[in-house]
């Protein structure tokens, strides 16, 4: 479920009762939806799942994913001219009402981008990221390929989604230290209540570690 679904609805000022996934407030009628963390790869799972991954159009597909964020169906929007390889920058076109814009390049996914278009992709006009038949890869290949590099690299199947990679972005983001505006920024959304759902998610692990830590001498 992405973060745009997860809205909070305040209710009274009653206690809550949980039903059917809702916060029901006793004699009131509005409701709020319970939160739930998302899914997403530890810094740990992102490293083991890019070691195996020797495909250079993959690497640089999975790469471009994670560093922006990306829908399953996005990469399929970029174009080979949206990559501007001397600069380093990438145009994003997100979907969804996302906002999209020119975002710089981090050095992995540079680096794998260049590599992909030198080696293998080459620089006729068209997707960026191409099937074996010449076409923009779809959603459903980029599916698969995510659930065989979860599997090779011993990932929770649960896991083992293009989406669980964009909230990877987020959090990883929130645990590096950025802002909840410069994460809004960086992963389009319009709406900040889409980004806050990563900075809760990394303040109760701040919360977990503090328990953790209570006793320290």
């Amino acid at each position: 479920m992405e973060p745009d679904e997860n809205i909070e609805k305040i209710g009274a000022n009653s206690d809550p009762v949980k039903q059917n996934g809702y916060s029901v407030t006793p004699g009131g009628n509005k409701r709020r939806r319970i939160l739930k963390a998302p899914k997403y790869l530890t810094t740990e799972e992102i490293t083991a799942f890019f070691k195996v991954i020797t495909d250079l159009r993959d690497r640089a597909l999975f790469r471009t994913i994670y560093h922006r964020g990306l829908r399953a169906h996005e990469p399929g929007r970029l174009r080979l001219s949206d990559f501007h390889a001397r600069d380093g920058r990438l145009l994003v076109a997100r979907g969804k009402g996302s906002t999209g814009g020119e975002y710089r390049l981090c050095d992995e996914e540079l680096r794998s981008l260049r590599a992909y278009v030198r080696y293998v992709r080459g620089v006729s006009a068209g997707p960026l990221f191409l099937s074996r038949n010449g076409r923009a890869l779809g959603r459903v290949q980029i599916w698969r390929l995510m659930q065989r590099y979860c599997k090779a690299a011993g990932i929770d199947p649960q896991k083992a989604h293009p989406h669980a990679l964009k909230h990877s972005c987020g959090t990883h983001l929130a645990e590096r230290g950025e802002d909840l505006l410069e994460i809004q920024d960086h992963m389009g959304h319009k709406n900040a209540a889409n980004t806050r759902i990563y900075i809760d998610t990394t303040n109760k692990k701040r919360d977990a570690r503090g328990d953790r830590l209570k006793d320290w001498k």
